[in-house]
């Protein structure tokens, strides 16, 4: 049996994403698409490093992290669920959503986002989940619905 895939991370350690679980699967496929790749180069806290050295790490590493937590609330939150009583399609949908909530960002975090005209960052995000992307190809390759459930969610239009 392979091995499954880690990231090491500042916040959380080890985090990995297990061959026999769904969901880490397309997780991963999705961190493997250009679009999350170029996550690597925004910054989380924009210019914020210019005073606090320490303070630099990116969205990349974020928006795994924020994945990662995603997967431990909904696992708690599960085993103390009936089984009746799981949606898998909506904590699929609830993760992927969280790994996928900054894609839309730009440089130097929220200042992008005012020097374009205040178009926010989650618009951008589901313009990257809805439109002709590696994001997009992923998401529909799972299920047609997934990115327009994702887009959603991004967009706060979902409880």
């Amino acid at each position: 049996m392979p091995k499954p895939q880690r990231v090491r991370d500042p916040v959380h350690d080890l985090i990995a994403f297990r061959d026999d679980n769904e969901i880490d699967q397309i997780a991963w496929r999705l961190i493997n698409t250009r679009e999350f790749q170029r996550l690597r180069r925004i910054k989380q806290l924009g210019f914020s490093d210019l005073v606090y050295p320490g303070a630099t790490h990116s969205r990349f590493a974020h928006c795994i992290g924020v994945y990662h937590t995603a997967r431990r609330l909904i696992g708690i939150v599960a085993h103390k669920l009936p089984a009746a009583d799981r949606r898998p399609e909506q904590e699929r949908a609830v993760l992927l959503g969280a790994l996928l909530h900054d894609i839309g960002h730009g440089p130097l975090s929220h200042a992008f986002e005012h020097a374009l005209g205040g178009k926010r960052h989650i618009d951008w995000g589901a313009e990257i989940v809805l439109g002709d992307t590696e994001v997009n190809a992923v998401l529909r390759d799972v299920d047609d619905h997934l990115p327009a459930e994702i887009a959603s969610l991004l967009k706060e239009e979902q409880p």
